[in-house]
């Protein structure tokens, strides 16, 4: 069963470097996250108020049989839900959804109130239950999600706990290097989502060669890619073949030839594939 690295967040606790993610797009699939957990020694699971799953979550860890403090656990609150008291009996309910006594992670999940602006003051009390929740020790650590600098400026101007994570879209096609060296340079683990660029990875020609002659899959290419630029990756499947595959990264290194050159696909082919501009804000219905 292969071994996960785990990273270690500024106040101590450690986060896996590989987990599962999921979403309310694409499905969800039961069989896959038991296959992840019971077969894979995945520990690492991303959820979120906003995926309607957190209950599916709580089955497949009873069902696997992994005891709750091997688990590490993600879970996000969605704009429509801010505001201090708000943000409060979302992570209530979020808890009891998953069947869980605290979250490893909790994440604000987006920037964005529920009409779409950045509205600071409503992020901030949001951030301030955040903080009297990790003190209350209801979440190990907590952070936001797509938050880009000037987010975290706005932030910052209220915080007393500076986020622990920021989980934003990275890839090989997505690599934002301002703002992860930004994030970085204030003690903050960047935790990548779409390491796969929702699959795009799979033909790219020059992800397919290093595939080839590494005797490896383009999935995994990617996310040791992600991994070897000191960040934690959350790759989804709803197969098993596929989150089997998605495990199996810590038994090779990519070469500093295959870095370079993996690194100048984001320079030529830069593009995102998530459009934050095409999601709902103002309510959690799918």
């Amino acid at each position: 069963m292969e071994t996960i690295d785990c990273l270690t967040l500024w106040n101590g606790v450690r986060i896996p470097t590989l987990g599962i993610g999921t979403s309310f797009i694409g499905g969800y699939s039961h069989e896959a996250m038991v296959h992840a957990l019971k077969h894979c020694n995945v520990r690492h699971i991303d959820t979120a108020r906003k995926y309607h799953n957190e209950h599916l979550v709580a089955k497949a860890i009873l069902e696997s049989g992994v005891a709750r403090e091997e688990l590490f656990i993600t879970s996000k609150a969605w704009p429509s839900d801010y505001g201090y008291e708000s943000t409060k009996t979302a992570f209530r309910e979020s808890l009891q959804q998953t069947q869980v006594d605290y979250f490893d992670l909790y994440l604000l999940h987006f920037p964005k109130s529920p009409d779409g602006t950045s509205d600071k003051k409503l992020i901030s009390e949001s951030w301030r239950a955040l903080e009297e929740l990790y003190a209350q020790g209801l979440c190990k650590s907590i952070g936001v999600s797509n938050f880009e600098i000037s987010d975290i400026e706005n932030l910052k101007e209220t915080w007393t706990v500076i986020p622990m994570v920021n989980q934003i879209e990275v890839h090989v096609f997505c690599y934002p290097r301002e703002l992860i060296d930004y994030c970085q340079g204030l003690g903050m683990q960047i935790v990548a989502h779409c390491p796969l660029a929702k699959g795009k990875v799979m033909a790219h020609h020059v992800i397919v060669n290093i595939a080839d002659k590494l005797s490896r899959k383009c999935s995994q290419i990617a996310s040791r890619w992600v991994i070897q630029h000191g960040l934690a990756v959350i790759p989804k499947s709803t197969k098993c073949s596929r989150v089997e595959e998605n495990s199996k990264v810590f038994d090779f290194t990519l070469s500093d030839e295959d870095m370079v050159t993996l690194n100048q696909i984001h320079v030529t082919d830069g593009q995102r594939v998530s459009d934050p501009s095409r999601v709902r804000f103002d309510q959690l219905a799918l």
